[in-house]
């Protein structure tokens, strides 16, 4: 590749994505942090967020389905 720079961007868990995103709510918080930094970090927090939503949402999809005993899949519906 020429010497070119791939940046590889890692997968963080939902454990990780949760300790930046409380990270950032600490100090957005303070209120010390200038405006420009602030709407920076705010857009950090927010695509953090939506990575959260969707890990949270798979881990529901992935546990709210049965395995039968002919091993198909059936929906869970707690009553």
């Amino acid at each position: 590749m020429d010497g070119e720079f791939v940046e590889e961007k890692k997968e963080f868990s939902f454990e990780e994505n949760l300790e930046e995103l409380e990270k950032i709510v600490n100090k957005l918080e303070t209120g010390e942090v200038p405006l420009d930094d602030a709407i920076e970090e705010f857009k950090k927090a927010m695509d953090l967020v939506k990575k959260c939503d969707e890990k949270l949402n798979s881990a529901h999809e992935a546990i709210a389905k049965i395995v039968n005993d002919d091993n198909s899949l059936e929906n869970f519906d707690v009553e």
